[in-house]
């Protein structure tokens, strides 16, 4: 129960709905305990009056009776919807609170936290696992308060009858408790499992309906479908061992309260004998004990909503507790770059992995000039990126525009003037306008400028050629398109927003070298006072700039132009000779062919 804490922030942001459903449930209660009280003075009137002599008379009596008990039941029932519009309501705005929370945590949670996360089990959390929790907020909740105000307001009055009686009925619900208090650990724990499970599940199925391309291309289709058919039986299992629990525990409580029915009927019949108890105190008691039949049935099922609750709520809390990058928390610098951009000593290791991706990195940026950053394969260059934009938090060192900390600046105002185009482009399933749009800091953009960046961009011509232009709808990460087409997209989308420092993150190494080379001229020619940054593995696309890095397992080993490099005829040097005898045996291989 402690991690269901979280939630009582929840309870006083809706206190009036919590007030107002507690005052409905003891109103619907009270007109429910007046009935048995109504039919007992009924039967203990009709035993002792001799009134009733004909049937007129007895018509009389039977409508007067069912009319008043129809208006209790009425009173009942319309406070009972009272009270469901109050606490289930409640438990609704909660539910839609909490998944907001979730979402915007799932915002401000850096990088690193979505490479040790899958896609499935964060969507569970958010979905499932929320759900339960408003099952608890809701169903669990209402039914508690209607148990406490019943049985308060029932064993008051079946004590003002029988004190004797009371106690002797009442013996079975003691056992109830301790059947409910050993079994409440075993549910606890099965629902976190099942909850597990299900995360599993969701990836599982995210994962393969993803990489569906893939799976087919290699005919995995029987190998994927056996392993989510074994996540699914082991779901399933675990599942039903919750089921049993909940199966063998609800039919014991009612046993218990046919128990105290028969108690009922047994010694207060024995005790009518003696005039301890009316026949309509007898008849009140088998009342009373059968309004407590679903209240304390539902201890069970309200029981395992509470501990599904509390597992689910656990699972929530892991991820809420997740310290979020403190610069997107506390703001309090506007952006002003001016000058440069200088990370100065900075060093950074992933902790799933603990491998040290940069180390002790300096390096300067003018403002308004192309800088470049080039090396192997997993040298680090997308992990200064990654910095740069605050998706990841440096471990050491510092990174600064102008004077001013990078972690100090307001996140606002610096994402505002970034374009980024990523290494893996990511476009929605919606209109190739409204992915060029995404983004942009001006809604009402005029088709002039969609066609300038995506003239820019090299892909106008392409969209011009399709039959809804624009307005053509893309498949799940624009399936429909080339990779290159997609690169080619996502250059557009950042263009639009005109940043004041565009960061090209390997995004040409799906086009060929003149589409590469017309690309990057008119991006030069577009706005020469914009700082560009690139990365790329191949030295065609990085050329030109002004200034440029070689990076090596996260440190800086050269640095200066092209033509500088070159004449050092170092790493930089070896590498171009490479690319540039590869492209030539690729070239004679062709014309063999």
């Amino acid at each position: 129960m402690k991690s269901l804490k979280h939630l009582n922030k929840y309870f006083f942001k809706y206190k009036w709905h919590f007030i107002l459903g507690i005052i409905f449930t003891i109103t619907s209660n009270y007109f429910g305990v007046r009935m048995p009280l109504f039919v007992k003075s009924t039967v203990d009137s009709l035993m002792s009056d001799n009134k009733i002599e004909s049937i007129h008379d007895a018509l009389y009596v039977s409508l007067k009776i069912g009319g008043i008990y129809m208006l209790l039941s009425l009173g009942k029932g319309f406070f009972l919807f009272l009270m469901r519009q109050t606490i289930i309501v409640m438990s609704r705005h909660i539910e839609y609170d909490l998944k907001n929370e979730i979402y915007n945590q799932y915002q401000n949670l850096d990088l690193s936290f979505y490479k040790k996360n899958n896609t499935g089990d964060l969507m569970n959390r958010i979905s499932e696992d929320v759900s339960h929790v408003r099952m608890y907020l809701g169903p669990g909740i209402m039914y508690s308060i209607n148990l406490v105000v019943l049985f308060t307001l029932v064993v008051y009055q079946m004590i003002n009858i029988s004190p004797l009686l009371t106690g002797l009925v009442l013996i079975p619900l003691p056992i109830m408790s301790f059947l409910i208090y050993k079994v409440s650990a075993k549910m606890n724990l099965l629902s976190k499992k099942v909850q597990e499970e299900q995360s599993l599940l969701s990836t599982i199925a995210q994962e393969s309906f993803s990489g569906m391309r893939v799976i087919k291309a290699y005919s995995q289709q029987e190998s994927i479908g056996d392993k989510f058919e074994n996540a699914a039986n082991t779901y399933k299992n675990k599942s039903m061992k919750l089921v049993i629990v909940n199966a063998l525990f609800i039919p014991t409580i009612l046993f218990l309260i046919g128990l105290s029915t028969l108690l009922s009927i047994y010694i207060g019949g024995k005790m009518s004998f003696t005039n301890e108890i009316s026949l309509g105190g007898i008849v009140a008691f088998i009342f009373f004990v059968n309004n407590l039949t679903w209240p304390f049935a539902s201890i069970g099922w309200v029981t395992s909503l509470i501990q599904r609750a509390a597992a689910s709520q656990q699972r929530i809390n892991e991820f809420l507790s997740v310290k979020t990058n403190a610069a997107e928390v506390f703001e309090n610098t506007l952006f002003n770059y001016k000058k440069e951009i200088t990370f100065n000593n900075v060093s950074f290791t992933y902790q799933n992995t603990g491998i040290k991706a940069i180390k002790d990195l300096s390096f300067t940026i003018p403002n308004g000039q192309t800088f470049a950053i080039i090396g192997k394969t997993g040298s680090g260059k997308s992990t200064i990126l990654s910095l740069l934009l605050r998706q990841l938090t440096p471990d050491s060192g510092s990174i600064r525009l102008d004077q001013t900390e990078l972690k100090n600046i307001k996140s606002d105002g610096f994402k505002s003037a970034l374009g980024v185009v990523p290494q893996e482009v990511f476009l929605f399933s919606d209109s190739i306008g409204n992915n060029i749009k995404f983004g942009s800091n001006n809604p009402d953009i005029s088709e002039h400028r969609l066609n300038a960046v995506c003239e820019t961009a090299d892909i106008l011509s392409t969209i011009q050629n399709l039959d809804e232009g624009y307005d053509t709808i893309l498949g799940e990460r624009g399936v429909n398109l080339s990779g290159g087409q997609k690169q080619r997209l996502s250059i557009a989308r950042a263009l639009l927003r005109k940043p004041e420092i565009l960061v090209l993150d390997d995004c040409l190494s799906a086009v060929d070298t003149e589409t590469e080379d017309k690309i990057l001229k008119e991006l030069k020619k577009e706005n020469s006072a914009r700082t560009t940054i690139i990365v790329s593995h191949r030295i065609s696309t990085i050329r030109n700039a002004k200034n440029i890095i070689v990076i090596d397992d996260g440190s800086v080993i050269e640095q200066g132009s092209h033509a500088t490099l070159l004449k050092k005829k170092g790493f930089y040097f070896d590498l171009y000779k490479k690319q540039q005898t590869d492209l030539k045996n690729d070239d004679d291989q062709q014309i063999t062919e």
